[in-house]
């Protein structure tokens, strides 16, 4: 192995374990945040899922790179299918978790009286406008229960597709 390749695999690697690890946590930790209706930290594990999702990226080409365009070993060719089938689902959780915020700031908005917010000036009435869209909507509310169920869902398929993958580049490589 050359030192060119060497490097490949350096970056293929550190590439997965930095972004894969705090990618699927953000995916899995979604519902709960959607569940206890946290806008903030909803919109907080948006981005990042979209940080980290571009990063993900990163993983694919250097695994690319390093495949040198051998492409006709059939767990190498497995492997890139599994990994564009979860970055494609990793899109639906990402949609998902942007209309789950929506809906929370929605549904904290109709909550919250239009006469709360009786501050006027500056960092007073910021404030309060930050501590509106962070408070739940109504006691037992249930809001985006359909993107949160189907966030919970995919994350876990796509937390399987990577495993998958790590086992077949183990197995093979």
């Amino acid at each position: 192995m050359s030192s060119s390749d060497r490097l490949l695999l350096i970056l293929h690697i550190g590439f997965a374990i930095f972004t894969l690890g705090p990618l699927t946590a953000a995916t899995m930790a979604t519902p709960r945040f959607i569940r206890n209706q946290n806008l903030v930290v909803v919109r907080y594990l948006n981005r990042t899922t979209r940080i980290y999702g571009i990063g993900t990226l990163g993983i694919f080409l250097f695994g690319l790179f390093l495949a040198s365009g051998d492409f006709a070993k059939p767990w190498l060719s497995a492997s890139m299918t599994l990994f564009i089938v979860a970055l494609v689902l990793l899109l639906i959780v990402e949609r998902d978790q942007r209309k789950a915020a929506h809906l929370l700031e929605t549904a904290a908005a109709k909550a919250a009286p239009a006469a709360s917010s009786t501050k006027t000036g500056g960092e007073g009435a910021e404030e309060g406008e930050k501590a509106k869209a962070a408070k739940p909507a109504a006691p037992g509310a249930d809001i985006a229960q359909v993107e949160r169920g189907r966030i919970a869902a995919m994350s876990g398929v796509v937390a399987l597709l990577w495993l998958v993958v790590l086992v077949l580049m183990v197995w093979n490589g």
